[in-house]
């Protein structure tokens, strides 16, 4: 049985007075439980409380009669008179607290009401007091600037005495010009009762915090001090008004420089303008824009036209115009030491021959006796005169290096070993030569030697165009000997010879400009150049820009290793102080503002960003397809290359190149110069491959991370042994070649069929040898119609390894039976034999 709201109850079995009820649960569970079953008592109220409330309610009784009257109306049934009258006690303890805590929230309410009152007028008190102390000082100001503008017009006027005559009289001046004097302050019923000045009409709103001494003196927003040309234009405004004239002046027209993006702010700013005036213009123009966003070049334009101003376009490439070279003065030029490049063939003596000019011993110090580098050294001659010598190296990998070094020099040294004659890489160092336009001088070296023919030399040469004195041409040649010191001194004569026909000169008293023969990062110095200087004066602090780094002359230190606080023209120095390794043979440029130079290298930075990426953009899937196809079974050794200098990772990097054919070739996956480090060993693991350092090492974390990893650390102080290296490793990726070796020919004269064999031919050994388990061809009417292997060899009925010419045999194929009689089988073995790269 269930309630009325739905609940189950307990159903009594058997009627109202059985003892026992059943009792049911979820899921149709029921259990019967025994109950006590009591009757319910009612209480019916008594006559007389009637009777008495009645009587009460009659004659007028009391309040608290009424509610117990009442209370009694209402009561329940079954409630004695004295719980009823605990309850009302109980009502009415509720009630007095009840008035308690509401008197209580009031006096609360009531003294939060005084507190805040307090604090509002304290408040008011602190901002009359601010305010006087404006008003105060804005008064004084005033009258300071009221002061200064009479004494500036009674100045004026005293000026302008002379010319009293002509100046019309104030007394018949017409009714309508103004007065020469202004009023000094609007009087005080301009102001509010809280003597506060009204807001200005230009709808700019209440200053917010306290006004200070700056700021009153200055009339502007936060402290900004007005610039001389404001004073000259309000002191120009003050005498034209003094004189009567017009007041307002006219407009300003401007050149104003516009790139290809420019912000509203410095579009205001170059045109003079206020930044609001041309926000409302482009917004009058339908283009929403704040201050600080861009806009194009042709919608700046429209602005600056409608300002009235002059437009002048530049493009980015425009921030390079600060290091354009300008012709120098010829009473500015004075005489610089010639700049000569050592060239020639490996191991043909031009670093021998440099050490028999500085008396000195470079060689010794080169690994393997061999230059790796472009060595630059300045050598004074007993005569005084001061020759820049650039050392190039010989060997083919530094191509590049030779040719940076032509690009630089004044003459030429060509050095050729007189037991050896002319070798490719002196062909090279002449069209080097040729290509700069310089002028050369041949020395014939090695003379000492009793194999040693310069007339071959000489002969030699005239087949690349260089025509010797000696064979009446006009190209100056030396006989010398490094180790003798032979014709050491003429070679410098005609060195000084050639550079008075050049008249060479520059002009040092301006700023240095120069080439970077070398580039390296050391490890405590940081980025280092080797920079010859070619114009101008090179200083300590000079800021400079060379190739798409920068950076300001920390130190420099000549071909001795001393510090220089300067260095001229044609003269050699290692510069510290840059922000990154430049490129051999970039030009070093030197600039007036650190700006400038920032400028400029981020200018190049991003052209060469946009270079590579749009060689990447230019790249289309169908050619990335091709190269795939082209690439399929080429097989690639990756390699990283890390060099002490630019010039020798470039080389390196050009030789291996080279190295491998159609089917293998050497990636070099990165190079560069300093250090190996954690990356480096980052990317060789992720590409399987292995680190060639040449002059270089790793650093203890890169050497624990190398070892961890399995990366390959290779160290070279030689460049042959690299190249060597690396084309013995790509070697190792050709796969083997298969070579045939031909032993015999055999002639079928007839067919047999034989069970469990198939057919077999019964032939003759025409010549050489048949082995069994060669390869065979089947040639019928000289073509190949089957190739494969012998499966079995007889002769008279044995099973023979092989059959001599003039017998006869049994062949049978594997797995061909197709002979006829008249065939030919060609006989051949098979063998792999390793390649190498040439």
């Amino acid at each position: 049985m269930s309630d009325n709201d739905g609940k189950k109850t307990l159903g009594v079995r058997g009627g109202p007075r059985s003892g026992s009820v059943k009792q049911s649960f979820s899921h149709g569970r029921t259990k019967n439980v025994v109950v006590e079953t009591k009757r319910k008592r009612v209480v019916v109220p008594k006559a007389g409380a009637g009777a008495a409330s009645k009587s009460g309610t009659d004659s007028g009784a009391s309040a608290a009669q009424r509610a117990a009257a009442q209370a009694s109306a209402k009561r329940p049934a079954g409630i004695s008179d004295a719980e009823m009258e605990r309850r009302l006690k109980a009502l009415q303890a509720a009630k007095a607290r009840e008035s308690e805590e509401t008197a209580k929230r009031e006096a609360e309410e009531k003294a939060r009401a005084e507190e805040r009152e307090r604090m509002r007028a304290e408040k008011e008190q602190k901002e009359r007091e601010q305010r006087e102390a404006e008003e105060k000082a804005r008064q004084k100001a005033e009258d300071e600037e009221r002061k200064k503008r009479e004494a500036e017009e009674a100045e004026l006027r005293a000026k302008a005495a002379p010319d009293a005559s002509a100046a019309p009289d104030p007394a018949s001046a017409p009714r309508g010009a103004k007065p020469a004097l202004a009023p000094a302050r609007k009087p005080d019923r301009d102001r509010d009762d809280r003597g506060r000045a009204p807001k200005a009409k230009d709808g700019g709103g209440r200053r917010s915090g306290k006004l200070t001494v700056n700021q009153a003196l200055t009339g502007g927003e936060g402290g900004r001090q007005k610039s001389m040309a404001a004073m000259k234009r309000k002191q120009e405004r003050a005498r034209q008004k003094a004189m009567g004239g017009p007041v307002n002046r006219e407009k300003v027209v401007r050149d104003v420089q516009l790139p290809e993006a420019i912000t509203v702010a410095e579009l205001a700013n170059r045109m003079a303008e206020r930044v609001g005036d041309v926000v409302k213009s482009l917004m009058n123009s339908g283009i929403m824009a704040t201050q600080n966003q861009t806009i194009d070049q042709d919608t700046a334009e429209l602005i600056i036209e409608e300002f009235g101003h002059r437009v002048t376009r530049v493009s980015d490439s425009d921030v390079e115009q600060v290091i354009e070279q300008v012709q120098d003065k010829p009473e500015d030029l004075q005489d610089r030491a010639p700049i000569i490049t050592v060239m020639g063939h490996v191991d043909h003596g031009k670093t021998s021959l440099l050490d028999a000019i500085r008396k000195t011993k470079v060689t010794q110090g080169e690994a393997g006796g061999i230059t790796q580098h472009i060595g630059a050294y300045q050598v004074e001659t007993d005569s005084g005169a001061l020759l820049t010598f650039l050392d190039t190296p010989g060997h083919a990998a530094f191509t590049s290096m030779r040719s940076r070094g032509a690009q630089v020099t004044d003459i030429v040294v060509l050095v050729v070993a007189a037991d050896d004659a002319v070798m490719p890489q002196t062909i090279e160092a002449i069209n080097h030569a040729k290509a700069a336009k310089v002028p050369m001088i041949v020395a014939i070296n090695k003379v000492d030697k009793p194999e040693a023919n310069p007339t071959k030399v000489r002969t030699d040469l005239l087949q690349h165009e260089v025509v010797v004195e000696e064979m009446s041409g006009d190209v100056q040649d030396v006989e010398v000997s490094a180790v003798s010191g032979k014709g050491i001194d003429e070679l410098l004569e005609a060195i000084a010879l050639q550079s008075e026909i050049l008249e060479l000169k520059a002009n040092p008293d301006r700023p240095a400009m120069g080439a970077v023969i070398e580039a390296q990062l050391d490890v405590g110095r940081g980025p280092v150049a080797t920079v010859l200087v070619q114009n101008g004066t090179l200083r300590q602090g000079d800021i400079f820009v060379v190739g798409e780094q920068w950076g300001k002359v920390r130190a420099m230190e000549n071909d001795q290793g001393d510090r220089v606080k300067e260095a001229g023209p044609s003269v050699p120095v290692e510069v510290l102080g840059l922000n990154g390794t430049p490129e051999a043979g970039d030009v070093l440029n030197v600039v007036a503002t650190e700006a400038q130079a920032r400028e400029i290298a981020e200018y190049r930075q991003q052209v060469a960003k946009d270079k590579r990426a749009a060689a990447g953009a230019a790249t289309t899937l169908e050619s990335l397809m091709q190269q795939a196809k082209e690439n399929e079974n080429v097989s690639e050794l990756p390699v990283l290359v890390k060099a002490d200098v630019q010039g020798s990772a470039e080389a390196i990097v050009q030789a291996l190149e080279k190295v491998g054919n159609d089917e293998v070739r050497v990636r070099v996956l990165h190079y560069g110069v300093g250090a190996i480090t954690e990356t480096d060993v980052g990317l060789a693991e992720a590409s399987n491959a292995p680190i060639l350092g040449f002059n270089v090492r790793a650093n203890a974390s890169a050497r624990n991370s190398a070892n961890q990893k399995g990366v390959e650390l290779r160290y070279y102080s030689v460049i042959y042994d690299l190249v060597d290296d690396v084309k013995a490793a790509a070697s190792g990726l050709l796969s083997n070649e298969i070579r045939e070796n031909f032993i015999g020919y055999a002639e079928i004269k007839d067919t047999f069929r034989v069970s469990g064999v198939g057919t077999v031919a019964g032939c003759l050994v025409t010549e050489g040898v048949a082995r069994r388990s060669a390869g065979v061809r089947l040639l019928r009417d000289n073509v190949v119609i089957h190739e494969g292997t012998l499966k079995t060899l007889k002769r008279f009925k044995d099973e023979v390894a092989e059959v001599q010419s003039g017998q006869e045999c049994g062949m049978a194929f594997e797995n061909y039976d197709d002979v006829r009689k008249g065939d030919v089988i060609e006989i051949f073995t098979r063998e792999e034999v390793e390649r190498t790269l040439s």
